[in-house]
C-alpha cells in the first residue's frame, strides 16, 4: 500500500502526453520495496506508458571518497540488473543529478522522485521541480513512518517520538505489493554509463580516493539480504544479551545498505516481526533501533538546519559546554593523531582502526569514541567538527542522518544532564573503566589488532 502521507507534488505543473513515466531513483537505489518506484510503475500502467529509472552520477557529494562511491557503484550495478528483470531501462549519467535531469524529463509525462533528507538532496529536488515541464511528484520510501506524520516539528528525544510512532505504526508496517509493468523500457534508446564493470567506472572519475573501499562490504540490495537473513538465523535470537558487546559484535550490519536505500526499512521491519526463532524481546530492541531511533535522525536533519554544526545541540548542552570549555584537558591530541589512532588509550585506538579499516565501528564504541574526542580537543566546537570529519570520511554509513544524530548525542542531543564535571560539565560521561566493567573489551581490542594484520 502506498498511504497518501508519502506522497507530496512538488510543482503545479499537470501530466502531460510523454515517452515514459521517469522514476528520478537517488536516494532509493533499489527495485523492490520501493514506494516512488511502484507509484512510478502504476501512473506509467495507467497511462499504458513505460518507466524509465535515472541516477545522476555527481562526483561532488559533499565528502565521499572512494570507499563510498564503490559501495555506490555496486550496487547501482546490483540495481541495473534488478530493474532490467522487471522491464525497467535503469539511465545513469554523469554529473549534478538537477542538472541532467531536465534532459530526461523534457520527454516524460510525469516524473515521479524519492525522498532524501540532507540539505543537499532537498535542494537538488527543489531546483528540478522549477525546470521540469510535467508534474513532479515525491514519493517517501526511506522511513517506516513519514516524517511529518510522526511529528510536524523537532523533537526532544526518542521518549517523545516513540508514543507518536506507535500511534501510526500498525497503518504503515504493513507489506508493499509489486506490481507488473505492462510495458517495458528496454528498448528506449538514451545514453547512460555502462554500470556493468563498476571498477570501470570508478576509474573514470574524478573523486578524492585517499580512502580505500571497505573489503568487508560490498554494496547491493542482493548482499544486504543475505546479511539481514544470516542476521535473523545466527544474531537475532540474541540481540537483546550482545547487542551492546563489542567484544561479540551481534549488530546487522545493515547501516550502510540503509543510508544508500539498498534496502528498505519497512522490509527489514516485516522480515523481523515475521521471525519465528527470537524472542519477541529482541525482535522489538531491534525494531526500536531501525524504527524509532533511525527516524528520530530523520526528524532532527528535517528540521534543524543547522543539523551538522555545534548549534544544533540543545540550548542547556551548549551551555555547559562552553562554560566547561576552558577546563584543563588531561591530554589535547591534534586531529592527525586521532586520525592515526595515536592516542594512550587501546580501546578508542581500537575503535578508530575499527573504522578505517572496515567502513563501520560497533555503536558502542562510536559513542565511546565520540566523547574521548571532546575530552581531548580545546574546544568542544572543535571536538565537535573533528568527529564529524572522521565519522564522514571513514565510515560507509557516514554523511548520513544517524551519523550526524549519532555525532550531536555525544555532545548532548536527544539526552538529558547528568551530574556535572570537568570538560563535559552535564553531558553525559563515558570512559574506559566502564567498558571494562560491562564487556570483554581487552577481547575486541585484540580482535582489532588481528585485523589491522
Amino acid at each position: 500500500m502506498i498511504h497518501p502521507e508519502r506522497i507530496l507534488k512538488l510543482n503545479d505543473r499537470p501530466t502531460r502526453p510523454g515517452r515514459y513515466v521517469l522514476y528520478w531513483m537517488q536516494a532509493s537505489q533499489r527495485a523492490e520495496y520501493n514506494h516512488a518506484l511502484e507509484y512510478a510503475v502504476r501512473e506509467a500502467n495507467e497511462k499504458k506508458l513505460p518507466v524509465v529509472a535515472f541516477f545522476g552520477l555527481t562526483e561532488n557529494f559533499p565528502e565521499a571518497n572512494l570507499r563510498h562511491y564503490t559501495f555506490l557503484a555496486e550496487g547501482l550495478q546490483d540495481a541495473h540488473v534488478a530493474l532490467e528483470r522487471r522491464g525497467i531501462r535503469l539511465v545513469v549519467r554523469h554529473g549534478s543529478p538537477e542538472e541532467l535531469f531536465p534532459d530526461l524529463a523534457a520527454e516524460a509525462s510525469l516524473v515521479v522522485t524519492d525522498r532524501g533528507y540532507l540539505r543537499v538532496q532537498t535542494r537538488w529536488r527543489e531546483k528540478a521541480a522549477l525546470t521540469v515541464p510535467c508534474a513532479m511528484i515525491q514519493v517517501e520510501t526511506d522511513a517506516v513512518v513519514p516524517v511529518e506524520t510522526a511529528s510536524e516539528k523537532e523533537v526532544y528525544s526518542a521518549a517523545v517520538l516513540r508514543p507518536r510512532i506507535h500511534r501510526h505504526l500498525g497503518r504503515f508496517l504493513v507489506p508493499l505489493m509489486e506490481t507488473k509493468v505492462t510495458r517495458d523500457s528496454l528498448d528506449i534508446k538514451l545514453a547512460s554509463l555502462n554500470m556493468k564493470k563498476p571498477e570501470v567506472l570508478l576509474r573514470s572519475l574524478s573523486i578524492d580516493r585517499s580512502v580505500p573501499p571497505a573489503k568487508a562490504f560490498q554494496g547491493g540490495t542482493s548482499r544486504a539480504k543475505r546479511l539481514l537473513d544470516d542476521f535473523i538465523a545466527r544474531k537475532l535470537p540474541h540481540y537483546t544479551k550482545h547487542r551492546a558487546d563489542p567484544s561479540s559484535d551481534y549488530s546487522s550490519g545493515l547501516s550502510p545498505y540503509l543510508h544508500f536505500g539498498q534496502i528498505s526499512p519497512l522490509c527489514i521491519a516485516l522480515k523481523i516481526r515475521a521471525a519465528k526463532t527470537a524472542p519477541q524481546e529482541a525482535k522489538g530492541a531491534f525494531l526500536e533501533e531501525l524504527i524509532v531511533r533511525r527516524e528520530l535522525s530523520l526528524n532532527f536533519v528535517h528540521y534543524n538546519d543547522s543539523y551538522d554544526t555545534f548549534a544544533s545541540l540543545p540550548e542547556w548542552s551548549i551551555k555547559t559546554l562552553k562554560k566547561h570549555s576552558r577546563d584543563r584537558r588531561p591530554r589535547l591530541y591534534s586531529r592527525k593523531e586521532m586520525e592515526k589512532a595515536r592516542t594512550q588509550d587501546p580501546c578508542w585506538n581500537a575503535a578508530q582502526r575499527e573504522m578505517v579499516v572496515t567502513g563501520r565501528m560497533h555503536n558502542t564504541m562510536r559513542m565511546y569514541w565520540g566523547k574521548k574526542i571532546l575530552e581531548w580537543s580545546a574546544t568542544p566546537e572543535e571536538a565537535f567538527q573533528t568527529a564529524l570529519y572522521l565519522n564522514n570520511k571513514y565510515e560507509l554509513d557516514g554523511r548520513d542522518p544517524n551519523s550526524f544524530a549519532g555525532i550531536a548525542w555525544c555532545f548532548g542531543k536527544h539526552d538529558r544532564p547528568w551530574k556535572e564535571r570537568d570538560i563535559f560539565g552535564t553531558v553525559r560521561y563515558m570512559n574506559d573503566a566502564g567498558l571494562r566493567r560491562k564487556y570483554k573489551i581487552d577481547v575486541y581490542v585484540k580482535k582489532i589488532e588481528e585485523l589491522k594484520k
